[in-house]
């Protein structure tokens, strides 16, 4: 937001995307305080995936976390339990810019999605006053609404293929910005857990990203944690992309140090 009379606030994340560019986020499993955002500003975030789907997290910690990763340019997004989570609205009113839906098998549950984040007339999300997007001053619902729609991120996970084989439909549903892969469980759903290298699973990345592409939404990959499968997704069109969880980027950096201890040693 500037410092102008007239308040503007963006979505660093939604700016991005829509000037083509790869935005990459942290998942975060493990962290329960707002240092999890400094880290991953300074890692080379751009935003920060709350997973409250496999994760147990309180409102108030998320709001803690999510408010300063507002404040210092890295988006704080999450991954709700389900497309009829009753926690979405609070939320959005207390800093989460963008919410991340698991499991999204049809138009009927993006539609919901839409409902529930967007304010009228797509949705119906109800209006309070004194919003932390604004640092908590009186603006006028005339600039406020507008702008914290335009910068909410709504994303659908792809992850069973009911949601593949209806994937078109539920691109086509407007207020959607995301239709976000979720490779683990998808390759599950398929009966083939843990083959990344499956020819299926590059198929569902492609025909996600054609079915975003076409209907002027973007595409993205989760769940796949290895750097070259994350590049090639990108080349064929994913835009979103979340590298790894806060637990993964933490046992790996510190078997790598603990091993090289370990094997300098014993040479």
């Amino acid at each position: 937001m500037t410092a102008s009379s007239t308040p503007h606030f963006v979505n660093p994340v939604k700016e991005r995307l829509k000037a083509g560019e790869v935005v990459l986020g942290i998942t975060v499993r493990m962290a329960r305080s707002a240092e999890i955002a400094r880290i991953a500003k300074t890692t080379g975030h751009d935003f920060l995936f709350i997973d409250v789907q496999h994760s147990i997290y309180n409102l108030e910690t998320i709001s803690h976390i999510a408010q300063t990763a507002m404040a210092i340019g890295v988006a704080p997004l999450v991954r709700v339990r389900g497309i009829n989570d009753p926690d979405v609205s609070l939320l959005l009113d207390n800093g989460v810019m963008g919410i991340i839906y698991p499991d999204v098998n049809t138009a009927a549950d993006a539609k919901r999605a839409v409902e529930v984040c967007r304010f009228a007339p797509l949705g119906k999300r109800s209006v309070c006053g004194g919003y932390p997007h604004f640092d908590y001053r009186a603006v006028p619902l005339t600039q406020s609404v507008p702008q914290l729609d335009d910068s909410c991120l709504v994303i659908c996970m792809i992850e069973t293929v009911e949601g593949l084989n209806n994937v078109e439909e539920i691109a086509a549903v407007e207020g959607i910005d995301v239709l976000h892969v979720g490779s683990n469980d998808l390759l599950t759903n398929m009966g083939k857990p843990g083959k990344f290298d499956d020819p299926a699973i590059s198929a569902a990345q492609d025909r996600v990203i054609a079915a975003a592409k076409a209907n002027g939404k973007f595409a993205g990959c989760g769940g796949n944690r290895d750097v070259e499968r994350q590049v090639q997704a990108v080349r064929r069109g994913a835009q979103f992309v979340t590298t790894q969880t806060d637990i993964g980027f933490l046992t790996a950096a510190a078997t790598q140090w603990t091993s090289g201890v370990r094997t300098a040693l014993a040479a």
